[in-house]
């Protein structure tokens, strides 16, 4: 199933994502932020398990941020997970 998700509080305007068969997460997309990191971000996390990837990432700051959009693609998870359930 397709989500999309606006982020709070960080550079990034919207992540977009799928999540497939065993919460299997593809094709990470972020509008917005530091694009390289990103960019690297989605490579890493493709075909892995969102629940997995969620609380990895939860509680990741940037700077003085209380976020950041890695903890930002958590929250997408897990709000992702709890609709398809």
């Amino acid at each position: 199933m397709h989500h999309t998700f606006t982020p709070k509080g960080v550079c990034s305007t919207k992540i977009e994502f799928d999540i497939e068969d065993k919460n299997v997460i593809r094709n990470v997309a972020f509008t917005g932020g530091c694009n390289g990191n990103l960019k690297a971000v989605s490579k890493l996390i493709e075909g892995k398990n969102a629940q997995e990837i969620a609380e990895l990432l939860k509680g990741n700051t940037c700077g003085p941020k209380p976020t950041s959009c890695a903890d930002q693609l958590s929250k997408a998870l897990i709000e992702a997970l709890e609709k398809e359930k």
